[in-house]
């Protein structure tokens, strides 16, 4: 490493919850590399936050269903750093609207296009770009992965509909966080005994492009949860689902 701080990787970091939780990372002094799909947006990010005195922030291109994009990552991380000590996979995607496909509501009507696009890149491309960083991640000397959630991908609070998530029954997307959810409790339990650690987080309603302006909470609430739970030390929690102080159930 060129020097002492713990080096972030966030994906998704150019905007919304990944974007506050790049500059709540820095601010605690971690080198931050901030991943977006495009590098001009990513690059027009970094911008903002130097100029508010946040240097250590980097812009990188990483699109996270690419294989040559998660390969460039590791060999640019490795090269640069040596090692890498926290991931926060923070991209994701909603449903396929915009993306000129009519979604259909029901459950029972969830194309197998939407299945595909919203798995693409909430699940696969998570296990995916995690696997390729574990080597990098395993030389840390405590190393932290986030996988940021949604409380839409309880099992639990869906079968008991409750009130937190009734309003959402989009099948895709709440299965795709349910997906995420499972692979942060095998994961972690794969490395238990290890230097790493491995959660997921609810960020809670929060106003992006997905939650909208409706939503209650602000980006920078969004990621005190994302933060926190990179910066764990030794006795953190590995394997949990939580919102703030507040565990999710699965």
């Amino acid at each position: 490493m060129l020097n002492n701080a713990k080096v972030a990787l966030v994906t998704g970091g150019n905007r919304g919850i990944g974007f506050e939780t790049v500059r709540q990372l820095a601010e605690k002094g971690v080198t931050v590399l901030l991943a977006a799909r495009n590098l001009e947006e990513a690059e027009q990010a970094v911008s903002s936050l130097k100029e508010e005195g946040l240097t250590a922030v980097s812009p990188v291109k990483l699109d996270i269903t690419s294989s040559i994009d998660r390969v460039a990552m590791s060999q640019l991380i490795a090269r640069q750093f040596g090692q890498l000590d926290i991931l926060v996979n923070n991209a994701g995607v909603g449903t396929p609207e915009g993306t000129g496909t009519v979604s259909d509501p029901l459950t029972s009507g969830t194309s197998l296009e939407e299945l595909r696009l919203v798995f693409e890149t909430n699940v696969f491309a998570v296990i995916l770009l995690t696997r390729q960083l574990l080597p990098l991640l395993h030389k840390s000397s405590g190393a932290r992965i986030v996988n940021v959630s949604s409380h839409l991908g309880s099992l639990t609070l869906h079968a008991r509909k409750d009130q937190a998530v009734a309003y959402n029954k989009r099948y895709a997307y709440n299965a795709s966080k349910a997906a995420l959810n499972l692979f942060t409790i095998q994961l972690a339990q794969e490395l238990e005994g290890t230097n790493i650690k491995v959660n997921s987080i609810h960020p809670g309603w929060v106003k992006t492009r997905l939650g909208t302006d409706a939503a209650a909470m602000e980006p920078a609430e969004g990621a005190q949860t994302s933060a926190r739970a990179a910066l764990f030390g030794e006795d953190g929690l590995s394997g949990n689902f939580f919102h703030l102080d507040q565990t999710i159930p699965w």
